[in-house]
């Protein structure tokens, strides 16, 4: 089995990855790009560092200076890929995976994803057996300090007037810990008055607290409550390498991902009248709704952090948001961030004067969801069309942006095969009546299990 996914890379360690295949997955990488210079990035899982060693040693081998930010976030890799005007950057990272995991996440210049005819050859010259041609000037540099020009970055973008809030952050003994606390620092000379409560909050990579996956309902609890123990105004938690974030109100209530999106799109549009917001087309009625208020124009795109990014840049837009918690953003190089994200709503919070719970409780109510529900089914082709051919005749309106999306006025449901596994992912929404949702699952499940 192969460790090359859609998108990235990753896999069983000593199967599908090993040290060997990372050096080769380097050396394909240098060779494909043409980079002079690569940015370097691993998380804290135990494998990183000597995966990590080998890919340094690949790039080098090539003639490539290695541009190393030691133990960082996906995104920082993203940020100094950019602000190094580097050919390309690797994150060596399994994020939310089992321990028995790791991989790796590729960019190419200006921290834009690889083309995938790139991805391609990419993975045929490291499946591929034939040897590398050596090139001098290969050298790796101890770049970590540009976390302090990240930082700026970051607090530049959510700007001034956050806090007073307190809040439980979560770091899952991920990579979050120390740009969390790098972060904080920098945010507070900017006058941001935040209260901190920091939990599993060192990066450990045998992860004594269970894998950092809150996307999980199983992993929500310690988090939420925590955030109710604290008397916090919200809860954050990370996954792995911190491209996600994912929030808990007061009352330790899990937000939404789609809600998240509506907080931050309409957070954007109080700056940026008129702006484009992109987003997914799984779950979109309280993001339409926020965009519509603010002035703004929505744009759907599929799912994925490669049409994301493409539709981010072909649109202009200001921002860009899925369900799923990842979150785009045009003043960073138009890719995701799991900091921004929950700055944001601070920032929302405390100029608003209203409490998280408060937004969170409005949007829960008037638009009512399922959350993804997936599926295991022999032939997915033919049980999407059985479901279309069942209700599309009932519907306003059909969407193929992603899977099939039918609105029937008062509900409406998405149906998408997952990119990464042999599942069906079901979303269904309502507005205003968590009645109809439960009936709209009930009609398409009975379709998708006949």
């Amino acid at each position: 089995m192969s460790a090359f996914k859609t998108y990235d890379i990753r896999g069983r360690l000593g199967t599908d990855l090993t040290e060997a295949i990372a050096h080769r997955i380097a050396r394909a990488f240098a060779t494909v790009t043409g980079a002079e210079a690569v940015v370097l990035a691993r998380d804290c899982r135990e494998s990183s560092p000597a995966l990590a060693d080998a890919v340094a040693a690949g790039l080098m081998a090539q003639g490539v200076r290695v541009l190393d930010l030691g133990l960082a976030g996906t995104e920082e890799m993203y940020f100094a890929t950019a602000h190094l005007g580097a050919g390309g950057g690797i994150c060596v990272t399994a994020s939310h995976n089992p321990r028995e995991y790791n991989g790796m996440k590729l960019v190419g210049r200006g921290a834009v994803p690889l083309p995938d005819a790139d991805f391609a050859r990419i993975r045929a010259l490291t499946e591929g057996h034939d040897d590398f041609a050596t090139a001098p000037g290969g050298a790796r540099e101890d770049r970590s300090g540009v976390r302090a020009d990240y930082v700026a970055h970051v607090a530049g973008l959510v700007g001034q007037g956050i806090g007073p809030l307190r809040l439980v952050v979560n770091a899952g003994n991920g990579a979050a810990g120390p740009t969390l606390d790098a972060l904080a620092e920098g945010l507070a000379k900017r006058g941001a008055r935040l209260d901190l409560v920091r939990m599993h909050h060192d990066p450990d990579g045998s992860f004594p607290n269970g894998i950092p996956n809150p996307l999980l309902p199983e992993n929500r609890p310690v988090t939420a409550e925590a955030a109710k123990a604290a008397g916090a105004d919200f809860g954050v938690a990370f996954d792995g390498d911190f491209d996600r974030c994912f929030l808990f109100d007061a009352a330790g209530g899990f937000v939404d991902g789609e809600h998240v999106v509506a907080l931050l799109a309409a957070a954007h549009l109080a700056q940026e009248a008129g702006a484009t917001i992109i987003h997914d087309p799984r779950v979109i009625w309280a993001v339409q709704d926020a965009v519509q208020k603010g002035g703004g124009r929505s744009v759907l795109a599929p799912t994925g952090h490669v049409f994301l990014k493409a539709a981010m840049r072909r649109e202009n837009a200001v921002y860009g948001g899925e369900m799923s918690a990842h979150h785009y953003f045009r003043g960073f190089m138009s890719c995701d961030s799991g900091m921004i994200p929950w700055l944001m709503v601070a920032r929302l919070v405390s100029q608003s004067g209203r409490s998280l719970t408060e937004m969170v409780g409005l949007l829960r109510r008037d638009f009512p969801s399922s959350g993804e529900i997936n599926f295991r089914v022999a032939d997915l082709p033919a049980v999407v069309a059985r479901v279309k051919a069942a209700l599309e005749p009932e519907a306003r309106s059909t969407d193929r942006t992603d899977g099939l999306s039918l609105d029937f006025g008062d509900w409406r449901m998405n149906l998408r095969a997952s990119n990464t596994e042999p599942l069906l992912r079901l979303n269904v929404e309502a507005r205003g009546d968590a009645g109809l949702v439960a009936s709209g699952v009930a009609r398409v499940r009975a379709l998708i299990e006949a």
